[in-house]
C-alpha cells in the first residue's frame, strides 16, 4: 500500500499552518502543534528536520519561534514529501539498485514509470499557498 508516513503528515501540517500567515511571520511552535494536533515529541523532531531541510528558520527565545524559509509558493506538498520519505517511488522494482529479473522489458514496470511521473508533476504543483488560500476558504465555511 502507497501511504504517507505520519510524521511527514505532521510535516504538511507545519508549513500550512505557516502559510496560512504572511511569509516572514514567526509563530511559535507550541501554537503550531496545538493548532494542528501534533504530539509534542513528534514536534520538535519534525521542526528540526524541516530546519534542516531549510525549509523553516527557528528562531530560540522568549520572542523565538519557526517562519517560513521561503514563501509558501515556493514550497511544494512534492518537496516536504521527499523530505520525508526519501525517494518516493509507486513500485520497488523502481528504485536504484534493486534487482529486477525483468529489468526495462517488463510490461508492469513500462506502465509505473509514466504514472510515478505524473504523481510527482501533480504533487509538485501543489503549493502551501494554494493549500493555506483553501484551508481560509473551509474556516469562513465553518464559521458559517
Amino acid at each position: 500500500m502507497l501511504r504517507i508516513n505520519r510524521q511527514t503528515d505532521y510535516a504538511f501540517r507545519v508549513i500550512l499552518a505557516l502559510a496560512k500567515h504572511p511569509h516572514g511571520t514567526r509563530i511559535s511552535s507550541s501554537k503550531i502543534r496545538d493548532e494542528m494536533l501534533i504530539p509534542p515529541a513528534l514536534s520538535l523532531r519534525i521542526i528540526a528536520d524541516l530546519a534542516q531541510g531549510e525549509f523553516i528558520r527557528t528562531f530560540p527565545g522568549r520572542d523565538g519561534g519557526i517562519e517560513l524559509a521561503y514563501p509558501a509558493k515556493d514550497i511544494s506538498l512534492w518537496s516536504i514529501l521527499d523530505l520525508f520519505e526519501g525517494p518516493v517511488h509507486i513500485s520497488e522494482c523502481q528504485t536504484e539498485g534493486v534487482a529486477c529479473p525483468f529489468e526495462e522489458g517488463c510490461p508492469i514496470r513500462r506502465r509505473w514509470d509514466p504514472l510515478q511521473a505524473l504523481l510527482r508533476r501533480e504533487m509538485e504543483k501543489i503549493t502551501f499557498e494554494e493549500l493555506a488560500n483553501d484551508a481560509k476558504v473551509f474556516e469562513l465555511l465553518a464559521a458559517v
